[in-house]
């Protein structure tokens, strides 16, 4: 029975990450700007071209990861330095981005509220019909 209870719960996982790649997915297509890469991620998409060329066999992302999360660690922090720079600078290209996709976004929201106050669920008849009835209570 124990094994059963899991594979129940290991199923749940799988669809609860389905959902969540899908969430990615319609951030992309918004247009919404993508989060910058760490100094970390900078660095390992040059070791990776480096890697890649120095062992053509290896087919292994795990083997690559491993092995630049080696080289990472037991790089010193002037070494680290340039990719720590390039990533700020990316940093600083996504926070202007942002804004600007925030103020676009800010914008449209507000004429797409604007619109919707000015329309009802009621026919423009019906609320004709509402302001007639209130002027022969008041006569």
């Amino acid at each position: 029975m124990k094994g059963k209870a899991d594979t129940s719960k290991k199923g749940e996982g799988r669809l609860k990450a389905a959902g969540g790649a899908g969430k990615r997915k319609k951030a992309a297509a918004s247009g919404k700007p993508k989060r910058p890469p760490s100094a970390f991620f900078v660095f390992m998409s040059e070791f990776r071209q480096e890697y890649n060329a120095q062992h053509p066999d290896n087919k292994s992302v795990a083997a690559v990861s491993k092995a630049a999360g080696e080289k990472w660690r037991a790089m010193s922090e002037e070494e680290k330095q340039p990719y720590v720079d390039q990533a700020g600078q990316k940093k600083q290209d996504y926070e202007k981005t942002k804004a600007n996709f925030d103020k676009k976004e800010s914008t449209s929201s507000k004429k797409a509220k604007t619109h919707d106050d000015e329309g009802s669920d009621k026919s423009k008849s019906e609320v004709d019909d509402e302001d007639d009835e209130e002027n022969e209570e008041d006569e």
